[in-house]
């Protein structure tokens, strides 16, 4: 049996290509079907395991960077795409459209929730669109939802990464799904139980992160923050930031473990449909102060493994760096809590759910 895997699109190496990594590694996939391939050599080695494999893109590939700009024909690419056809086991890993991959007769489809798809047209809290934008595009906005909706109805079976992803899924295309937690490295992420005089969030430095509010807190105390990350609002925050918050360019995976692993707490103020990093961080022993919701609700024990707050607000961050220097940590504690999001146990739930719905 022929296997394939369908992302949305590759370009940089994160949280969501960790998971294809791990997926390549039990699969072996023979090609990937993706909207656009901006992704580094390097990168790419990570995602296949220095495989070569077929990568067959959409015509977006002229756009090159600017490819989001085209985002209302996203739908329409994806579509495009026809696979040979031969008895295959189909992997969409989904955060836009990679769920409308069109199968063929005696092809399986199972898609793979890497958060809730296609946010910025879903979204009701102006972080993609303005209010005024959202009005104007508000017929286009409509058509992309219904068609959005009759794309997910293409996979066979639909596997969410987090029960908040899975309840998105429910109230918006009102389909039933599993939830499968993705993987975490958890031996490259070991316990470090000698924690250093700093606060350590990673992250895309986009604007639905929530970095600036991170920022804007720790500009009023005196405690140093590490912000390690690249994207759209870097240079915004790097403006605003007073100097106990210091930004890093480029490192390396091992480089950002060592910073992780030292810090004495990871803090995340943005709504995640799981959340990788603070896992990473959880599996160093390193507690995590966060917004309690998204999946880090799901991953994050208040006052055992970190400390969670429950507004998107500097009061609140400050309220919880508060809480947080009231708690006694068990480091062991909190590294042992994080050993069931292993790549060990994944590979294991999502090959007994494959073997379980195949057999149906």
């Amino acid at each position: 049996m022929k296997k394939i895997l369908v992302v949305d699109w590759l370009d940089k190496y994160g949280g969501a290509e960790r998971v294809l990594t791990v997926l390549n590694k039990q699969y072996n996939f023979d090609k990937c079907f993706t909207l656009i391939n901006r992704m580094s050599v390097s990168d790419l080695k990570k995602v296949f395991l220095n495989k070569k494999i077929q990568i067959i893109e959409s015509r977006l590939s002229f756009m090159k960077s600017s490819f989001r700009y085209l985002f209302f024909l996203f739908p329409f690419f994806i579509s495009r795409f026809k696979p040979e056809n031969e008895k295959s086991l189909i992997i969409s890993s989904s955060f836009s459209v990679a769920k409308g991959f069109k199968k063929r007769k005696g092809q399986h489809h199972i898609c793979y929730y890497q958060a809730r798809n296609q946010r910025y047209i879903w979204d009701n809290e102006n972080i993609y669109f303005t209010r005024w934008q959202k009005i104007i595009l508000a017929p286009l906005l409509y058509i992309l939802r219904k068609v959005d909706v009759n794309h997910s109805k293409r996979p066979d079976f639909i596997v969410a990464n987090s029960f908040f992803v899975k309840r998105w899924i429910k109230k918006n295309y009102n389909i039933d799904s599993s939830v499968i937690y993705p993987p975490v490295d958890t031996k490259l992420f070991k316990l470090h139980k000698n924690k250093q005089d700093y606060f350590i969030t990673t992250a895309r430095l986009e604007p639905y992160k929530r970095v600036d509010l991170l920022v804007k807190a720790f500009n009023q105390t005196k405690e140093t923050l590490y912000v390690v990350g690249d994207g759209s609002m870097k240079k915004k925050l790097i403006k605003i930031a007073n100097q106990n918050i210091r930004f890093f360019d480029f490192l390396e995976p091992e480089e950002v473990v060592k910073l992780v692993s030292k810090s004495k707490a990871f803090v995340h103020a943005g709504i995640e449909d799981f959340g990788i990093a603070p896992v990473e961080a959880q599996s160093c022993g390193t507690p995590v102060i966060a917004y309690n919701k998204g999946g880090l609700s799901e991953t994050v024990i208040d006052k055992k493994t970190g400390i969670l707050f429950n507004s998107q607000s500097t009061d609140a961050i400050l309220h919880a760096l508060k809480r947080f220097k009231e708690v006694d940590f068990d480091y062991s504690k909190i590294s042992e809590h994080a050993g069931q999001f292993s790549e060990e146990n994944f590979a294991k739930n999502f090959q007994n759910f494959i073997d379980s719905k195949i057999k149906e």
